[in-house]
């Protein structure tokens, strides 16, 4: 693919408008604050391009989801964006870009969270694997799409994670020891 990513993205936000904008500015500071992490950890072997690329693919969903605050205006709860986002591109055949998706939303999701929550959301495991998996989750915990221009603290994303319960923030944590 020449384009690779922004083929798929224009494929799913074809119209330059603001969804589209907010998509592409969170994705950009997700993508930069992996591939940064990942140079200063250089002995973690991580690949690089598949850190940019799949950062850049992680919030594909967001579209189909109903979050009108940043311009989204689809049926599903904001909770679904991973798994609909990785639905997506297992169809475009990027099985691993799309547990990026799936494996990304909090900081991660076991089935015990789901179901205990009673989450909106299928009932399997979304925890982040692979070490790329968990770096570009763990990125995407400091930015907003809305508030773009601000970067999180680690305190305040510790913070925003904390709402979701125990466990999210344990993994968080033990993310902070490895990446930071």
């Amino acid at each position: 693919m020449v384009n690779f990513p922004f083929d798929i993205i224009d494929k799913y936000y074809p119209e330059k408008n603001d969804l589209k904008l907010i998509l592409l500015e969170h994705s950009y500071q997700v993508m930069d604050k992996a591939v940064s992490l990942a140079a200063k950890h250089r002995e973690l072997n991580l690949d690089t391009r598949f850190l940019a690329d799949a950062s850049m693919l992680h919030d594909i969903g967001i579209f189909l989801t109903d979050a009108p605050g940043i311009h989204c205006h689809g049926v599903h709860p904001y909770i679904c964006h991973g798994y609909l986002g990785a639905n997506l591109l297992r169809e475009e055949g990027l099985y691993r870009h799309a547990m990026v998706c799936e494996r990304h939303t909090g900081a991660g999701l076991s089935l015990d969270e789901i179901v205990r929550q009673n989450l909106p959301v299928p009932h399997r495991d979304m925890l982040p694997v692979t070490l790329e998996e968990q770096l570009i989750c763990f990125a995407d915990k400091f930015f907003s799409k809305s508030h773009l221009k601000k970067e999180k603290t680690v305190d305040e994303a510790r913070k925003s994670v904390a709402r979701y319960g125990k466990e999210g923030l344990a993994r968080f944590n033990r993310w902070c020891i490895l990446f930071l």
